[in-house]
């Protein structure tokens, strides 16, 4: 795609669930995108979903999708306990991949899934949506400008009423549930976009019968003396909030910080300066912030985002598992304390038909 600015780039979309058709109707409504092909594990999940969509090729299983020499791109969009699988699978054939987060299930597959795109000279990029959004690239702008000064503290928030019955993915640690995976994802990224990887990691988790997290608390340390408080839950509603504080003032994000509408910055001394979103940058809830990332830099030549690097995804990946090996949440085919080990099975794709982040509670 090297150069090939007035070419559209063709995308494949691997799975039919609800996070796979959020992502495509905003693809679609893109100038430069074209969706070619989708695959599902039934070949009847496929047309429904390429005649909802106007795709011209459907596919009755994923080999099919990742051999196709016209997609450019592949969309994975299975539940996390496939993204090795069906990300694997895509980079083998030499496709550029875009995975939903979170990643993989450890960050022994995330590992995997880097070193084959890097062999293979592919894109990769996890499609954590919240690091392409205007609003936080500008508050993260306003903090790496320094003016909050040092950050002293962050805290962040991602909660759930629920109830998930035991049957829901959720509940399910053959889908890699809990609120850890699927909702603490945010709040951990979010703060390791500000200050890194943590220095010291201490969570606590109340589990469910099936051995999943159904609220987990951790505080991250930080050599610069910095602490971050983050919170998930599937059991009880939070604000989704979050706010940095710093040497000389803080940022407030009332809602939705991980795709905000506003945000507040407070400084010592002067009067708070409120920060909203653009309208022209379309609905804050918008996924396609990531996909003109991925199409900028698939025409640039590039194998990895700056805005979502492979690194960054590989520290939260190393957080996640140090956090579910405190609170003694492990999956089908993993070793106890590592992080995992072994393959793991692949899953459906219908699981994630609500995808919270896109829309809250």
């Amino acid at each position: 795609m090297t150069g090939q600015t007035g070419q559209k780039v063709r995308w494949g979309i691997l799975a039919t669930g609800g996070m796979a058709a959020r992502f495509t109707a905003d693809l679609v409504d893109l100038p430069d995108a074209e969706v070619v092909a989708v695959a599902s594990r039934t070949e009847a999940s496929a047309k429904a979903f390429a005649e909802r969509f106007g795709i011209a090729r459907a596919y009755g299983d994923w080999e099919t999708l990742a051999r196709d020499e016209d997609v450019d791109v592949v969309y994975v969009a299975t539940p996390h306990s496939a993204h090795r699988t069906a990300a694997g699978l895509c980079l083998e054939a030499g496709r550029n991949v875009l995975c939903e987060k979170p990643f993989t299930l450890n960050a022994r597959e995330a590992e995997e899934l880097v070193a084959l795109a890097r062999r293979h000279g592919s894109f990769l990029m996890e499609a954590m949506w919240m690091y392409c959004n205007p609003m936080v690239r500008r508050l993260k702008t306003l903090v790496d400008d320094g003016e909050i000064g040092e950050i002293r503290s962050v805290q962040a928030d991602f909660g759930l009423a629920g109830p998930f019955p035991p049957a829901h993915r959720l509940r399910d640690p053959a889908q890699g549930g809990g609120a850890l995976l699927d909702l603490g994802v945010y709040p951990v990224s979010f703060t390791q976009l500000l200050l890194g990887e943590p220095s010291d990691v201490v969570a606590r988790a109340v589990l469910s019968p099936e051995g999943v997290d159904l609220q987990t608390g951790a505080l991250l340390s930080y050599d610069s003396g910095a602490l971050a408080s983050v919170h998930c839950s599937i059991t009880g509603g939070t604000p989704h909030s979050a706010s940095i504080t710093g040497s000389k003032g803080r940022i407030d994000v009332p809602y939705g910080f991980f795709f905000p509408d506003h945000f507040v910055l407070h400084r010592d001394g002067r009067d708070p300066q409120e920060f909203r979103a653009d309208p022209a940058d379309g609905p804050r809830a918008s996924l396609a912030h990531e996909a003109r990332e991925v199409m900028r830099a698939l025409r640039a030549g590039e194998t990895e985002s700056p805005l979502v690097p492979l690194e960054g995804t590989l520290a939260v990946m190393r957080t996640l598992d140090t956090i579910r090996n405190q609170v003694g949440v492990h999956y089908p085919g993993e070793t106890e304390g590592t992080g995992g080990a072994g393959e793991i099975g692949e899953t459906g794709e219908t699981g994630g038909t609500t995808d919270p982040a896109v829309t809250p509670a």
